[in-house]
């Protein structure tokens, strides 16, 4: 396994969504350009890179947002994960979870994209559906409101208090999985 890690935040580029719920996973890599000290830029493959190292002589990572809607994920993963020449085993998708309460981070490898189709597209883009996801809880609509309108607002004023720490502790998530694996982020976040 190659010690270059891509991570790939989802989100829908743009200043009108830059503060929905949608968009957790671009706040989680801009969190973690900012603690590696790196600068996006952008690159060939529809997206705004980053890289940096976890500390050291440690991992690299490759720091995404596609710089397109969130259902086109797949096409600039597939295409960085190409480039990077890195298989989809180190890659790690941010991404938004309903089905997870608000303030929540999970961490898992593979499975199903739970009615995602950011992540539906990069399972069929990577052509697998093994490789990572930090999913920060965003928590269910309340009542019978719409999912996908739900995803698509700005986190609510009282949820902006402790949004800071849900960013934080996802962004600690990827870092543990990528120094210390699996096991371990799971056993502190799951």
């Amino acid at each position: 396994m190659s010690d270059t890690w891509l991570v790939v935040g989802l989100g829908n580029p743009g200043p009108g969504y830059s503060r929905n719920r949608h968009n957790i996973g671009y706040m989680v890599v801009e969190e973690l350009a900012s603690r590696l000290g790196a600068t996006f830029k952008t690159h060939k493959a529809k997206a705004l890179v980053a890289t940096g190292r976890l500390s050291a002589g440690g991992h690299k990572l490759i720091l995404a947002k596609p710089g397109v809607f969130m259902n086109l994920s797949g096409s600039p993963t597939a295409a960085l994960a190409k480039f990077y020449n890195l298989p989809a085993e180190n890659a790690v998708a941010i991404h938004d979870e309903i089905d997870i309460p608000f303030d929540t981070v999970k961490v898992k490898l593979g499975g199903g994209e739970g009615g995602h189709n950011g992540l539906r597209d990069i399972s069929r883009m990577l052509g697998t559906k093994d490789y990572y996801r930090v999913r920060a809880g965003v928590g269910r609509p309340p009542g019978r409101a719409d999912a996908a309108s739900h995803v698509l607002r700005d986190f609510s004023t009282a949820e902006n208090q402790v949004l800071p720490f849900l960013i934080d502790n996802a962004a600690d998530a990827v870092e543990l999985l990528i120094s210390e694996g699996l096991l371990a982020a799971q056993e502190k976040f799951n």
